[in-house]
């Protein structure tokens, strides 16, 4: 019973995502709709993660199954990937590079808010200045000169 439950909650989510997206007046795809419904409703405490948990897991441990049908389908199309192959090689390269650089930049951003709040990070945040000040590691242990922790 809670397997059905589980997945009946998941396929409501999707089934009012749909909805709502007729009901627009403009374009908008239903899965990012049902996201953020689903969002919507973890963050208001309508729904909790226990109640989607076992099921969300199994999907997203899968999802490369759900991927499988769109990359046969490719195949009907080879004679277009064909004529533009170098466009596409270029349009890869270039997005794999700036999702990198996001991806990096997002991080140094993160680890400096870390820091600045000092919850960690790179350890040079107020905690870590106060332990160097009484010659500490932010870790807790007792640092030789020079040595590290010990």
């Amino acid at each position: 019973m809670k397997i059905i439950r589980q997945i009946g909650i998941i396929f409501l989510v999707c089934w009012l995502s749909e909805v709502i997206e007729r009901l627009l007046p403009f374009t908008f795809p239903a899965s990012v709709i049902g996201m953020a419904l689903l969002l919507a409703c973890l963050l208001t405490g309508v729904l909790k993660i226990r109640h989607i948990q076992e099921k969300a897991d199994f999907l997203l441990e899968n999802m490369a199954f759900f991927f499988i049908p769109a990359g046969v389908s490719i195949i009907n199309y080879f004679d277009v990937l064909k004529s533009s192959a170098v466009q596409l090689i270029i349009i890869c390269v270039v997005s794999t590079v700036v999702t990198f650089a996001v991806t990096a930049w997002s991080v140094k951003l993160t680890v400096r808010c870390m820091a600045l709040a000092g919850r960690g990070g790179t350890g040079n945040g107020p905690k870590a200045a106060d332990a160097r000040k009484q010659g500490e590691s932010a870790t807790g242990g007792k640092e030789k000169e020079g040595k590290g922790i010990e």
